[in-house]
């Protein structure tokens, strides 16, 4: 089944107060690059017609981060927060999209794969459907709207955890966010979204609300893996999205040929290159664009950043920030390499 190109909106406005950083929340790192980053890399996999982004708090260093990493990406401001549903009519206004399929989805998901966004596309196409939200079972539904579903088990309403009932509270289906919508009926909808909610906000799940009202066929993916929903909202999330990045790059390292000892203590960022029949030792840190040469040892208790260590080079004991150590030379133990290259061997 053929899927046309849709458009893609991110919502990367809010203020991250939780994060108490005077960064833009999704411009934190993770794994060596910005949260941002990694969920423009998963709405690309859709091939989108349109990639928008929506900024609005500390929006001009978003805006600076887009226009050097993704000039693909257009901008719409949202000048003060209004809402989720705010957010989308603020991109439709702005950029005009009013035809074929619109994704929206959040700068502060970097765990979401692209592959969920074409199925999730996918599905939407199948059905026929004027909606699809993308859902997910969770152990702790504490933060997320609840998933209300009717006899038949179909999608009857998404209740927003403020407005929740103690029953609802105790469902553990929960809207992840991100959803399909037919681009006209989206335009449509959500110009008549209310706010008569606790938040006093324009709720997009109000959208499918109305979507259903008027009879369109509202449809939903469950999600297998919950883990590609979790939002980072403080630093706490931060860490916890790091070590589920880190934990699938060093499982596609070790899966390639390369031997990692111990992975919990080991960190590699998502630009490293690491060679064939490389060897990682313990406690050890690969930052940057550092590239592993086939059958070198790194390890134990390094920290290397935008380095190259050359084939069958062993490197232990040492911080290396962009530097060289050729091929078959030895560096360490308790060294420190900056803008330098090492020849030869046994160099202490």
């Amino acid at each position: 089944m053929s899927v046309s190109r849709p458009a893609v909106v991110i919502l990367a406005a809010g203020e991250g107060t939780r994060m108490k950083s005077p960064m833009a929340k999704v411009l934190h790192p993770i794994c060596g690059s910005p949260m941002l980053d990694y969920v423009l890399d998963a709405a690309r996999h859709l091939d989108p017609a349109r990639l928008v982004v929506v900024v609005g708090h500390q929006r001009h260093q978003v805006t600076r981060h887009l226009a050097e990493h993704a000039p693909d990406a257009q901008v719409a401001v949202q000048h003060h927060q209004g809402g989720t549903g705010h957010a989308v009519r603020t991109a439709i206004e702005a950029v005009g999209l009013d035809h074929g399929t619109v994704v929206v989805t959040y700068g502060d998901t970097p765990l979401l794969r692209g592959q969920t966004l074409v199925s999730l596309v996918r599905e939407h196409t199948a059905q026929g459907a004027a909606a699809t939200v993308l859902t997910a079972q969770v152990a702790d539904p504490t933060g997320y709207g609840r998933i209300i579903r009717d006899d038949a088990g179909r999608l009857a309403e998404i209740v927003e955890e403020a407005d929740a009932t103690p029953e609802q509270r105790l469902m553990r289906e929960v809207n992840s966010g991100v959803y399909a919508f037919e681009a006209g009926l989206l335009a449509d909808s959500v110009k008549r979204v209310a706010t008569n909610n606790a938040r006093g906000e324009e709720y997009l799940t109000e959208v499918l609300a109305i979507l259903r009202a008027e009879g369109h066929h509202v449809a939903s993916v469950r999600i297998a893996n919950c883990d590609e929903v979790r939002g980072v909202n403080d630093r706490v999330q931060l860490a916890q999205a790091r070590q589920i990045l880190n934990a699938g790059i060093l499982e596609d390292w070790m899966r390639s040929g390369v031997t990692i000892v111990d992975p919990a203590t080991t960190s590699v960022d998502r630009q490293v290159t690491i060679g064939p029949d490389a060897w990682i030792g313990p406690d050890t840190h690969l930052e940057g664009r550092t590239v592993v040469g086939a059958g070198a040892r790194v390890g134990p208790g390094c920290l290397l950043r935008d380095t190259t260590v050359g084939r069958g080079a062993t490197v232990i004991y040492s911080v290396c920030e962009s530097a060289v150590v050729d091929p078959a030379a030895r560096l360490g133990p308790f060294v420190h390499r900056d803008h330098k290259t090492t020849k030869g061997v046994n160099q202490e």
